[in-house]
Formats: C-alpha cells, sequence, structure tokens
C-alpha cells in the first residue's frame, strides 16, 4: 500500500516591482524625458521646450517630411535633390491642371469635376496602358542608366501634357491628340516609378530605405497639393485663354524639366554601369586616385552616356560575341585571359569587352583595366608590341586588389555590373 504525502510548498518571496529606467536630457532649450519600457523600448517624452515658435515648426516639418536622424542618416546631396524634387512636382502639378482645362474645353464639355474625371479615366484606360506596356519592357536599361531615364520620363510626360494643352487648337482630332499625349504619360509614369527604387537607394546610408521612400512620397503629395493650387489660380487668370496657355505651359515645363535634371545631378548612385566605370578607370589609370559616388555624380553624362572614354581605353560592352569574333578566332580570343570571365577585341577605333553572364562588377572591373592599361602603353610605346595586352593583365593583377578594396571603402557596389540589355556569353 503507497501513501502519497502532498508536501506544502514554501511560497517565494514575491519580488519587488521593478522601477523604469529613465533619465532626462537638455539641450538646446528642450527638455526630454527618456524611459525604458518593461518589454525594453525605449519611450520618449517632452517635459518642456522654450525654444521659438518658428524653430518648433522647422524641426515638425523635419520630422514630418525628412528620413529620421537627417542629416546624418542619408548620404550627401538629398537636401538638394529634395528641393528640385519638391520644384518638379510643383510644376507637373500646376501642368496637370492647365492640360485637363484644355483638354475639356477640346471635347467641348463644361469643366466640371465629374466630367473631368470620367475624360482623364476614358483616356487612361486607353492609349496610357499601351504606353505602359511598352515602357515595362525596358526594365533592364533603367537599372543600368536610372538618372537617364528618370530625366526622359518627365520629357515624356511633359509632350504628353502639351499635346493635352495644345488639343482646343484642332478639336476635330481631339481623340488621336489626347490619345497620344496619354500615351507618352502612360510610358513617362512606368519609367519615373521603375528609377525611384535604384535612386531612393543611392541616399539610404543607414538601411533606411522605406523611411526615405515615404517621407519622399510626402514630399511630393505636399507639394503636388500646392501645385494643383497654383494651376486652378493660373486656370482661372492668366491661363483662361489660350494664349496664356501658350506663354506659361512651355515655361513650366522647362523649369519641371530642369528640376529633375538638378535632382539627377545631385544623386550619388553607387552602382558600376559602363559610364561610371569606365569614369573610374580613367581617373585611377591617370591619378592614381578614386572618386566616390558623391564625387563624381556631377561629372556623369545624364544625356548621352555611351561616350567611350579615351584615358579608359574606349572601352564598349554590350555587343554580341558573333559581331565582334568571328568563331575562328574565338579560342584564340578565350586562350589569351583563360581565366577571366571577360573577352577583349581591340579595334582601331575603340576596344570591344564581353562578359560572360555571371560576370560580377569587379569582373568587368578586371577586363576593363587591362583595356585602359594596353591602350596607355600603346600610346607611349615608342615600337609596337605584340605583348601589350599580356603586360597590361599583369600590371592590372599588380594594383587590383588594393584597388577594389578602396573602390568598396568609398562606398561602391563591385558585386554586380549592370549593363543594361547587353549581350553575354556562355561557353
Amino acid at each position: 500500500m503507497k501513501i502519497l504525502i502532498k508536501m506544502q510548498r514554501k511560497e517565494a518571496d514575491e519580488l519587488p516591482p521593478q522601477v523604469p529606467i529613465s533619465w532626462v536630457e537638455i539641450s538646446s532649450s528642450v527638455s526630454r524625458q527618456y524611459q525604458f519600457e518593461p518589454d525594453g523600448k525605449l519611450s520618449v517624452k517632452m517635459v518642456d521646450d522654450s525654444r521659438p515658435v518658428a524653430q518648433r515648426m522647422v524641426e515638425s516639418f523635419l520630422n514630418k517630411f525628412f528620413p529620421s536622424g537627417y542629416p546624418y542618416s542619408v548620404n550627401e546631396g538629398y537636401l538638394r535633390y529634395t528641393q528640385f524634387r519638391a520644384l518638379q512636382h510643383f510644376t507637373s502639378a500646376a501642368l496637370s491642371v492647365l492640360s485637363t482645362q484644355s483638354l475639356l474645353f477640346a471635347a467641348g464639355l463644361r469643366p466640371t469635376p465629374a466630367q473631368a474625371t470620367a475624360v482623364s479615366w476614358i483616356l487612361k484606360d486607353g492609349m496610357q496602358h499601351v504606353g505602359k506596356l511598352i515602357c515595362s519592357n525596358l526594365g533592364a536599361r533603367m537599372d543600368s542608366e536610372p538618372k537617364r531615364w528618370r530625366i526622359l520620363a518627365d520629357v515624356l510626360y511633359d509632350l504628353g501634357t502639351g499635346l493635352e494643352v495644345m488639343s482646343p487648337l484642332c478639336p476635330h482630332l481631339f481623340l488621336e491628340v489626347a490619345g497620344l499625349g496619354n500615351f507618352a504619360k502612360g510610358m513617362a509614369v512606368v519609367a519615373a516609378r521603375a528609377t525611384r527604387l535604384p535612386i531612393y537607394s543611392s541616399f539610404a546610408k543607414e538601411g533606411n530605405l522605406s523611411d526615405l521612400f515615404a517621407k519622399g512620397e510626402a514630399i511630393s503629395t505636399l507639394f503636388n497639393v500646392l501645385g494643383l493650387g497654383a494651376g486652378i489660380h493660373l486656370a482661372s487668370t492668366i491661363c483662361s485663354s489660350m494664349q496664356g496657355k501658350l506663354v506659361v505651359a512651355p515655361l513650366l515645363s522647362i523649369i519641371h524639366v530642369y528640376s529633375v535634371c538638378e535632382e539627377m545631378r545631385a544623386t550619388p548612385v553607387n552602382t558600376l554601369n559602363s559610364q561610371r566605370t569606365a569614369m573610374i578607370v580613367a581617373e585611377f589609370v591617370k591619378t592614381g586616385k578614386i572618386s566616390s559616388p558623391a564625387d563624381l555624380r556631377y561629372q556623369e553624362d545624364l544625356v548621352f552616356p555611351g561616350r567611350l572614354i579615351e584615358d579608359a581605353g574606349n572601352v564598349k560592352v554590350g555587343r554580341s560575341l558573333h559581331e565582334v569574333v568571328s568563331p575562328s578566332k574565338l579560342r584564340q580570343f578565350k586562350e589569351t585571359f583563360p581565366e577571366e570571365k571577360f573577352l577583349l577585341n581591340r579595334g582601331s577605333r575603340w576596344t570591344d569587352m564581353i562578359l560572360e553572364h555571371d560576370a560580377t562588377g569587379e569582373d568587368a572591373l578586371r577586363g576593363w583595366m587591362v583595356a585602359a592599361y594596353a591602350s596607355d602603353m600603346e600610346r607611349l610605346a615608342r615600337e609596337p608590341s605584340t605583348n601589350i595586352s599580356q603586360e597590361a593583365y599583369e600590371k592590372m593583377n599588380s594594383v587590383f586588389s588594393p584597388f577594389v578594396a578602396e573602390l568598396q571603402a568609398k562606398g561602391w557596389h563591385t558585386d554586380r555590373f549592370l549593363d543594361g540589355t547587353g549581350s553575354r556569353f556562355v561557353f
């Protein structure tokens, strides 16, 4: 027979309640109380604020429309980018009001809100979608040249808006003109949205891409609203006549395109494409120095980025393998640099470089430096040499490791090379 004896457990002494850790910080006439909550979160409470009203309003504006920790949480150029982005959205919104009013007049309608919405949706569901579909196939090129395509997007948008503004001059062609205008605007919408992420990414410094994106959209929304107000005022005063529109609309368009050009010039994109790689290599071969993305941004050609740079070996990337190398010489070209993921064919006007399908940014840099050193040696040599390519390759190998280390320290991403729709090969 088993006897079970239930022992009475002594209740543990109750622990005293934990007192939250808190402190008060005083700086710039502001007192804030910081306190760690039991779950580990930090709460901040304003205790006293004796600053002038204007200063408090400025801080409130910065907190609402700029990323947390600004200006230390973003890369150089963000303020200038934001200023011109605000001006861009302001002029764009004002232009849209004028174009909508002109469309309504051309269609013989009174400009009531309901009719404006109906016309807008009819056009949007038609030609605008066609423009979006066509432009969506160009995504790889937008990755390679986001600045160029962002500018092109706004030029297309202004072109479409301009056609809408002028539609009352040819009311019998209303559907054709309005449809073509919305076709251009549809392409512009896709290009602008596709390039937004790489541009915002270039400013993210502390993994705060979402914060940058949210605050950037807040700036856009605010100045779009202000621009709509300005557009309504213009439409009822100076631009109530067609003559007024033909004067004001081009002026707004010029300011709009200028603003987006300045935005892109202020953007320090840190990925490697053909133009930026050539500029980096040219500077290193010539001076031994490497510029950061912020230093290089104002040297980029935003309209014609495909220009050849002599100091970088006049390298051209992206041509098809069969256009560059004849089948009989393919093995010979591959055996020149058997361990590399690039082929070089030096011609009289430029050097073609073809990359393997899995080549990285570092592979592209290696090939580019070989071409640049070979071109430099050939220019300085008194007599032509058959071993120039091999000598250039050895020189590249001797400096490549510290070169890449400094590139990465400057903020460049060397893991990828964005060549747009350039052809690559696989053996």
